[in-house]
């Protein structure tokens, strides 16, 4: 039975959608969840979608570094606004 996932963050996208951010485990491996959830009762329940992807611990890395890399360009373009 896999363990319960650990949410790290939270994004609203809408009074119906979020997107979760997660530490979640399948197979006995942990990887990172980034999922849309959705709800139908005015957020009492969350539930998964299909719509996500999922990070091996191997590759987080590579996930931060193009944060980090999209946090630049943003802040650039905000400058300039």
């Amino acid at each position: 039975m896999a363990s319960e996932a650990k949410i790290i963050a939270t994004i609203p996208r809408s009074a119906t959608e979020q997107l979760q951010i997660s530490i979640n485990e399948y197979k006995g491996k942990s990887y990172l969840d980034l999922r849309i959830y959705y709800t139908t009762d005015d957020g009492l329940n969350w539930l998964p979608t299909k719509k996500g992807v999922t990070v091996s611990p191997e590759n987080l890395e590579l996930l931060k570094d193009a944060i980090d890399e999209a946090m630049k360009e943003f802040m650039t373009t905000d400058d300039a606004e």
